[in-house]
C-alpha cells in the first residue's frame, strides 16, 4: 500500500480544478470561466491500485492586492509545500497568444518560487487541444530551462489526453504507507461547506462578469430530516446594497435560478432529496472577518 499527497499549483485559470477533478474521477471542486474561483485548498482521493493519492487543489498563485488574495496565495504555496508531489499546470495556450499577459507574469513568478524552494516538480502544459502542436516544443523548451522541472507532460486536463502518464508519475512518487481514506471517499471537504462551494460556483456561472468576486457563500442551518431530506439555509453576502438586485433578478428569477441548479447537484452529490433555501444580505467587509478565512482554512493575514 502506498499513499500521499499530490499538489496541483498554477497561475489563475490555468485549470486545476478540472484536473483534479479529472484526476480523481469525479467533482471535487467547484470550475468556472472565472479567475481566482478557488479560494482554498480542496483535497480529492484518487485510486490507483493500490496507491492513493489525494490531489490537492490550490487557489491560483498571483499578485496579491487583498487580504484574501494573500491568504489564498499563502495556502497554494503551503498545500505544495506539505506534498509529497507537486504538479505546475500551466495553461500553455494563454501563454503562448498573450505573451505580455498575466498567466506570463504569474508562471514566471511561480517558477522563482520553485528555485527558492529547490524542490524538483513536474510541469503540465494544459490545454493542448486549444493550439498548434509545434508551439508546445517551444515553451516546453524554454520553461524547462528553469531547471526547476524533473519531467515535462502535455495534456488536456477537459479532454482527458494525457492524465495516464501524469497519473503514473504521481503513483510513483507517493509513499509506502496506510491509506488516509477509505477507498470509496472521493473528497475531504465537510458537506456544509461543499454545499456553499456548489451555491458559488452557480452565482459564478449565472452572473459572468456581473458580481462573483464581490460575493461569498455561508451554509447558515443544516437540518437532517426524518424521510431522509436535508434542509440546507444558505446566506449570499455582497458587498453593496447595488449588488443585492443582481442576485436575485427580476421577480427573484435569478436566485431562483441559481437555487434550482444548485439544489440538483447538492442531490446527485449527496445521494439525497435537498431542500435549499437562500437569503442575500449586504456585509460591505465580509472578506474581512476572521471567521470567514477559519471557515475556509485558511490563515487570516494580520495587515490589509
Amino acid at each position: 500500500m502506498r499513499c500521499g499527497f499530490t499538489a496541483v499549483i498554477g497561475a489563475p485559470n490555468a485549470g486545476k480544478s478540472t484536473l483534479v477533478n479529472a484526476l480523481v474521477g469525479s467533482k471535487v471542486a467547484i470550475v468556472s470561466p472565472k479567475v481566482q474561483t478557488t479560494r482554498m485548498n480542496v483535497r480529492g482521493v484518487a485510486m490507483r491500485g493500490e496507491t492513493q493519492i489525494v490531489f490537492v487543489d490550490t487557489p491560483g498563485i498571483f499578485k496579491p492586492r487583498r487580504r484574501l488574495d494573500r491568504a489564498m496565495v499563502a495556502a497554494a504555496w503551503s498545500g505544495a509545500g506539505d506534498a509529497d508531489a507537486v504538479i505546475h499546470l500551466v495553461d500553455a495556450a494563454e501563454v503562448v497568444e498573450r505573451p505580455g499577459g498575466h498567466a506570463v507574469a504569474d508562471t514566471a513568478s511561480i517558477i522563482e518560487g520553485l528555485k527558492v524552494s529547490g524542490r524538483k516538480v513536474a510541469l503540465a502544459l494544459n490545454k493542448i487541444d486549444a493550439m498548434k502542436h509545434e508551439q508546445l516544443l517551444p515553451l516546453a523548451e524554454k520553461l524547462n530551462a528553469s531547471g526547476v522541472y524533473e519531467q515535462v507532460f502535455m495534456i488536456s486536463a477537459l479532454k482527458g489526453d494525457g492524465l495516464d502518464a501524469l497519473s503514473d508519475w504521481c503513483v510513483a512518487k507517493m509513499k509506502e504507507g496506510p491509506w488516509l481514506y477509505p477507498a470509496d471517499q472521493a473528497a475531504d471537504i465537510p458537506s456544509r461547506l461543499l454545499a456553499a462551494e456548489i451555491t458559488r460556483e452557480k452565482i459564478y456561472l449565472r452572473l459572468h462578469d456581473e458580481l462573483p468576486y464581490a460575493s461569498t457563500v455561508e451554509t447558515e442551518k443544516w437540518e437532517d430530516k426524518k424521510d431522509g431530506s436535508v434542509k440546507i439555509d444558505q446566506i449570499i453576502y455582497v458587498q453593496r446594497d447595488s449588488q443585492k438586485p443582481i442576485v436575485l433578478g427580476k421577480k427573484g428569477a435569478t436566485i431562483k435560478m441559481i437555487g434550482e441548479l444548485a439544489r440538483k447537484e447538492l442531490e446527485q452529490i449527496f445521494d439525497r432529496r435537498v431542500h435549499l433555501f437562500l437569503f442575500v444580505k449586504v456585509r460591505e467587509d465580509w472578506a474581512d472577518k476572521r471567521e470567514h478565512y477559519r471557515d475556509l482554512g485558511l490563515e487570516y493575514p494580520e495587515t490589509e
